[in-house]
Formats: structure tokens, C-alpha cells, sequence
């Protein structure tokens, strides 16, 4: 199964992620199809930029995302709107 996931990156404590595509059975660090997006938390108010066309395919054709993730879309969707 497809699913769009955080990837983790930066140093200990000091986290950064990319939003990916992927299998679900490749490791949260490894191997991906698609960087979609990145997602810097630590920044106020924490950074989020994705690219929604990209999001949107691979909905359509049946990614499934992660609950973090899916909670990330429906924000950088409302800030696109506004």
C-alpha cells in the first residue's frame, strides 16, 4: 500500500520533516516515491508548505495518509483558501 508520511530529518532535537509518498513497508527514514512537502515544527508558527496538486494524485490514486499527515493536508488546505 501507498501511503504520504513524515520523514525525519535534522539533528537530535532539533527535528524537521519531509512529506513523502511511499511504501508502507519501506522504513520512515528510508526509501520514498515522492517528496510532496516539508514541515519545519520548531519555527513559530511552525512551517508547513505542500504541494497539493502532487497530495491530490496520489489521493486519486489510493495513497492512504498517516493521521499527522492527513491533520497537516487539511490545514495547508485552509491556509490556501485564505
Amino acid at each position: 500500500m501507498v501511503r504520504i508520511r513524515l520523514a525525519r530529518l535534522g539533528t537530535r532535537k532539533k527535528p524537521f520533516y519531509r512529506v513523502v509518498v511511499s511504501d508502507s513497508r519501506s522504513p520512515r527514514d528510508g526509501r520514498f516515491i515522492e517528496n510532496v512537502g516539508h514541515y519545519d515544527p520548531l519555527q513559530n508558527p511552525p512551517l508547513l508548505k505542500v504541494d497539493l496538486e502532487r497530495v491530490d494524485h496520489w489521493l486519486s490514486h489510493g495513497a492512504q495518509p498517516s493521521e499527522t499527515v492527513g491533520d497537516l493536508i487539511k490545514k495547508a488546505r485552509v491556509g490556501a483558501s485564505a
